[in-house]
């Protein structure tokens, strides 16, 4: 979490962009002590579990987290998923990911600092490069075979959310899977955001609702009558889950069927 993604290297991330920006995430230590039994109670579910048993290479969540993860990610459990996570940093997501998805689950994460290369092949695939660089998202997709789940924990800069999510999102399978975490920094001027600025992953994202519902509004009012892919949009604190999904046409209708000229009466 909280990683500057952008073409000015790994050092001013987590050099110059902590003493501009003071961007400096707790210690890893400073974890250690109260992840005790009265903590982890509070967090069920087999990611959490899996998250608090982690011993190997380092995993960073929000621990609200973990329970949402369960919930939109149990249904892949075991099944044959093309996975990508945005934002591979110190590995240990990936690790976590393979052990709840299982073995037949196509892992691949993307970063753009070139140390996440030793990463390669331990729980997934990991590929070089920046999430806001539409062609390096696309040839990713390709060698993976399609898209079914995309995870996006990368930059949390604004504009680099979108440019991913209008690249990937469209790729998707249909039924596929289009999560953005730790969009708190929509709010935040240094990641493009603040309140109620436009083009922000929450207030973008707020654009699609009403694009959900565009068969709704009165011809002349900005309406499209193509009927968006997207089947739900479910807000969390800080994450969003957007499921892809071809809809049907909206009609309003009434059974049983009644001989022409009948009508109903609206109860009162």
């Amino acid at each position: 979490m909280y990683r500057l993604v952008s073409n000015l290297g790994w050092r001013v991330r987590h050099g110059v962009a902590k003493r501009l920006f003071g961007l400096q995430p707790p210690s890893f230590a400073s974890f250690a002590a109260p992840l005790d039994q009265t903590i982890t109670s509070h967090y069920p579910g087999q990611v959490a579990k899996l998250f608090f048993e982690n011993e190997g290479d380092v995993a960073h969540k929000w621990l609200h987290y973990l329970p949402i993860y369960d919930q939109l990610l149990s249904t892949y459990v075991g099944a044959k998923i093309r996975m990508l996570e945005i934002g591979v940093s110190l590995g240990g997501s990936l690790t976590i990911w393979r052990k709840f998805l299982g073995p037949d689950a196509n892992l691949f994460g993307i970063d753009i600092n070139p140390d996440c290369a030793v990463f390669d092949g331990k729980s997934g695939s990991v590929r070089i490069g920046s999430q806001a660089d539409p062609n390096f998202l696309r040839h990713v997709v390709k060698e993976m075979g399609g898209l079914d789940v995309v995870l996006d924990d990368g930059s949390h800069v604004a504009s680099h959310q979108r440019i991913s999510f209008e690249t990937l999102f469209p790729l998707l399978s249909e039924g596929g899977l289009y999560i953005i975490e730790d969009m708190q920094t929509a709010y935040w001027g240094h990641f493009e955001g603040g309140w109620k600025r436009k083009g922000t992953a929450i207030e973008f994202l707020k654009d699609k609702i009403d694009a959900m519902h565009r068969h709704y509004v009165v011809r002349g009012q900005n309406r499209s009558d193509a009927i968006p892919e997207i089947e739900s949009i479910q807000f969390f604190d800080s994450i969003a889950a957007v499921r892809k999904k071809r809809q049907l046409p909206r009609a309003s209708v009434m059974t049983p069927q009644r001989p022409s000229g009948v009508h109903y009466t609206n109860p009162r």
